[in-house]
């Protein structure tokens, strides 16, 4: 999977055609190329140049091969073309996810704290600069005689935490890894860290993951849910 950001018009890695923000400066990408490139948008060949939307019923359905297929991305005003291509070496290369065996003593109860409708934080991420995060409450909780807050990031039903722990690095993905729960009608949330998830930025480089808070960088280990990508040989794909 590749990822490259448009802001002018410029050839893409790996995949013919020439790409640059919509002329009409409507949210999406402008695509210019040949019939000879073979590029399929919404079944049709390109042989010129259209426009593509990214979001909602009118995304474009990009292909490139039979192998290759392209989807329209957005951030922070900007677009960008996220190529996936099914025989890349980290496709063919993926031997799986290393995770630790069930623990009942990971399914954990926290108090809910609702913060003021509105409250936002700057996320920082793996790539650098940050991304302002609606941040709808913390969950309180104990471990081993440690109380510790968690900042929660969302705006729907189900919450993320973005959250290290002292397996990282040494048994654990680097970066950290994601937790999402829902709010229980009673005021409590219930936290099964056996649901801990590596995120994206573990499978691929061209990922840009949020990196955990401050405060949600635990002082204990976190022995419960994903650990690793494993390479086909057993290795780690990433570190």
């Amino acid at each position: 999977m590749l990822t490259q950001w448009i802001d002018s018009e410029q050839a893409v890695w790996g995949v013919p055609g020439l790409w640059a923000p919509r002329s009409d400066g409507a949210s999406g990408l402008q695509l210019t190329a040949h019939a000879s490139d073979g590029i399929i948008v919404n079944g049709e060949l390109v042989d010129g140049t259209i426009m593509l939307s990214g979001a909602g019923q009118d995304a474009a359905t990009i292909r490139f091969s039979d192998s290759q297929n392209g989807t329209i991305i957005a951030e922070d005003g900007l677009s960008g073309l996220r190529v996936w291509d099914a025989q890349s070496e980290w496709v063919t290369n993926y031997g799986g996810i290393d995770a630790y065996d069930y623990n009942p003593d990971w399914v954990v109860t926290g108090t809910w704290k609702p913060n003021p409708s509105g409250t936002t934080m700057d996320v920082d991420k793996k790539l650098g600069a940050a991304k302002t995060e609606v941040i709808p409450g913390e969950i309180e909780f104990s471990h081993d005689g440690q109380r510790v807050s968690l900042v929660t990031i969302g705006t729907g039903k189900a919450l993320q935490i973005v959250f290290a722990d002292q397996t990282n690095e040494t048994e654990t993905y680097s970066v950290g890894r994601f937790l999402f729960v829902v709010p229980n009608p009673d005021g409590t949330v219930t936290m099964d860290f056996n649901l801990a998830v590596l995120p994206p930025c573990a499978f691929s480089y061209n990922f840009n993951c949020p990196i955990p808070p401050k405060q949600n960088r635990l002082p204990f280990p976190v022995r419960a849910g994903e650990k690793n990508v494993l390479a086909a040989d057993g290795s780690l794909l990433h570190h």
